[in-house]
């Protein structure tokens, strides 16, 4: 089976992280996101992706260099000018000659869906279109999708008021398609498959059907997000395979890539990952976070439910609190960021400031 994986966004609520990276490629506890999505997409049979692509093409191409991850072969498909999400989705399938039976995916959610299930019953239902819908404690937030006992859907309502919510499942960004889909997006247009496709196939009794499923679900896509990804990750909300393949477990709760260095008196409080050439110094202190590799945290410095990318660094007394770090950035001594700031790639935050 083939599918595409929408990933022309800017990413402009994790921002400044993907003025330089798009949002795909960006870490989940040290694997690029993609690949996590590409893992789980052969999991489940899928074979070839094609990635549609809008914002920084050329790092995807980069980051995948044999033009294949794993098992999964990778096709890309670059659009010149945004076309939505349905549009993209024309113009992937036109690029790759998709003319059957598909999957579509958001490229920035992450999931445990079981994916095969899903399409099984898109098949018994003999439905052109399929829909994931997700649970979520407040929906009015998002657009919901209300079903008959069958699956079937009845309506979109988009961004209910609390108090007037239909149904707390809402569209999860993962669908199965017929070819016919295409037909029904005119190409080279911007379209959204959200707001034009799929409500018109609410015409046609019998069309467009939504599978409801509790797996782990969440969309990435801002900074308490992105943060409670790498959480999830570390409590093992996506089962025991989801920590980097080199990981290993040097004490309960505490996962190290490679060869790292800990002071005697350094507190590490799980749970926690570290990446290859981390140094921890004397007196630091990390606690529920992820360090990338060639990481710092010097004496006294605190990391707290926070990620630090590649190579960041923390001078004596900084402390990084809810926060993303980007790569190659430092906190000066007594330097403190929190409240799900991030700190732009190679950034500089000066001694004894406060973010």
């Amino acid at each position: 089976m083939r599918a595409i994986v929408l990933v022309g966004g800017e990413g402009t609520r994790l921002r400044p992280l993907t003025y330089t990276t798009p949002k795909p490629l960006l870490p989940i506890a040290n694997v690029a996101f993609l690949e996590r999505q590409l893992a789980w997409l052969g999991r489940h049979g899928v074979d070839e992706v094609v990635l549609s692509l809008g914002y920084l093409p050329d790092a995807f191409a980069a980051h995948f260099p044999q033009d294949r991850f794993g098992d999964v072969r990778l096709r890309y498909a670059v659009e010149d000018e945004p076309l939505g999400t349905a549009g993209g989705i024309r113009h992937a399938a036109d690029e790759a000659g998709i003319d059957e039976r598909f999957v579509v995916c958001n490229g920035d959610v992450l999931t445990e869906l079981d994916l095969s299930a899903l399409v099984r019953f898109h098949a018994e239902r003999g439905a052109e279109a399929t829909i994931h819908l997700a649970r979520v404690s407040d929906p009015s937030a998002f657009g919901v999708v209300p079903t008959r006992d069958d699956g079937e859907v009845k309506a979109f309502v988009e961004k209910p008021p609390p108090g007037r919510v239909p149904t707390d499942w809402i569209n999860a960004g993962t669908y199965v398609l017929e070819p016919t889909v295409l037909e029904r997006i005119p190409p080279r247009l911007t379209v959204s498959i959200e707001h034009e496709t799929f409500p018109r196939l609410l015409d046609q009794p019998g069309r467009l059907y939504a599978y409801q499923s509790d797996a782990y679900w969440i969309d990435i896509g801002t900074p308490e997000k992105y943060l409670q990804a790498h959480a999830d990750v570390l409590a093992g909300g996506l089962g025991t395979g989801a920590l980097p393949a080199d990981a290993v477990e040097r004490m309960p709760g505490v996962w190290v890539q490679g060869d790292i260095s800990v002071a005697d008196n350094a507190r590490i409080e799980p749970p926690v990952l570290v990446g290859a050439g981390s140094t921890i110094a004397a007196g630091a202190r990390v606690t529920q976070s992820v360090l990338g590799a060639g990481c710092t945290v010097e004496d006294g410095a605190q990391v707290l439910r926070s990620v630090l990318l590649d190579r960041a660094r923390l001078a004596p007394a900084a402390a990084a609190v809810d926060a993303v770090i980007g790569s190659q950035a430092m906190l000066e001594a007594d330097a403190v960021v929190s409240d799900h700031t991030i700190v732009a790639e190679a950034a500089i935050v000066s001694a004894g400031s406060k973010v």
